[in-house]
């Protein structure tokens, strides 16, 4: 499973949409659906504040 698929996943699990969980990071709807269809990236802070908004451990991302 790759990274944006995991990213999709909980993101869904959480029941948010693209553009709520974009407004939680403070990044825009258009990254999460880069991120999701792993056509970019989260950088490191990013993955951080997904981590903790989904209450995930590091290894586990």
């Amino acid at each position: 499973m790759s990274l944006g698929e995991k990213i999709r996943e909980q993101r869904k699990q959480a029941g948010f949409s693209q553009e709520q969980l974009a407004e939680k990071l403070n990044v825009s709807r258009q990254a999460i659906t880069k991120w999701e269809t792993d056509k970019g990236i989260p950088d490191v802070a990013n993955l951080i504040s997904i981590s903790d908004e989904f209450g995930l451990s590091d290894v586990y991302m």
